[in-house]
């Protein structure tokens, strides 16, 4: 299992939230390597298709290499964003500025070549990245993604409960919201359930896309 991410960083800038006049959030999915099982949250994913939520998905080079078969079913619907998560799931910082453009680079080539799809959108694996990163990342036609609230879904120590209660708490106005599609986050195809009830139904924030979300400039309505 991958182990659990945090916002560290060590400069440079990135998309964290979206604007704060904006009634939206974004719940946004990471695919990282999985050594064991499916690597793929199927109840999860069909929640969020029979929702028809809004969502986006940043799937690593070693995940989409493996997962042929859910990454068009990702494709095949039009409410979900993909973006890229690493070619190898590198720790950047500790890469040389040409080895972080190759790990940026390698799974937007892929997306474009197997599935004619143009990704803009990096998030960074373990939420690590530098000014070179930075750097890369805009020569590369990427912008940095990261998120201004953590689920915590890959600590096995918190409850379905703990979850929910602390992101429907934490949520605001241009939220990002950050979980896992691969069965790597624990308890999510639960949680996201609850959490998409509190804040989207009973509290109507839209559920955005990060895409969406930053080009939102005021109220937002529901997507159906």
């Amino acid at each position: 299992m991958a182990r659990p991410v945090s916002a560290a960083r060590t400069g440079g800038t990135a998309f964290t939230h979206g604007p704060s006049a904006c009634h939206a959030l974004a719940f946004t999915f990471d695919l990282c390597p999985v050594h064991e099982g499916s690597g793929f949250d199927a109840p999860l994913v069909k929640f969020l298709i029979d929702h028809r939520v809004h969502a986006t998905f940043f799937a690593s080079g070693p995940w989409i290499a493996a997962h042929d078969v859910q990454m068009h079913e990702l494709l095949a619907h039009p409410f979900f964003e993909i973006g890229t998560h690493g070619q190898a799931h590198a720790h950047l910082p500790e890469l040389s500025a040409e080895a972080q453009l190759a790990e940026i680079r390698g799974p937007v080539a892929t997306l474009a070549k197997r599935y004619a799809v143009r990704s803009t959108l990096f998030r960074p694996p373990y939420g690590e990245y530098n000014d070179d990163s930075v750097r890369e990342a805009d020569a590369a036609g990427q912008t940095i993604v990261m998120w201004s609230i953590v689920s915590g879904d890959p600590d096995p120590k918190l409850s379905a409960k703990s979850i929910e209660a602390d992101v429907i708490s934490r949520a605001k106005n241009g939220s990002v919201i950050i979980f896992h599609a691969n069965g790597r986050g624990w308890h999510d195809d639960e949680v996201v359930p609850v959490v998409y009830q509190a804040l989207v139904e009973a509290k109507h924030f839209a559920a955005d896309t990060v895409s969406e979300l930053r080009g939102c400039a005021g109220p937002a309505e529901i997507k159906r």
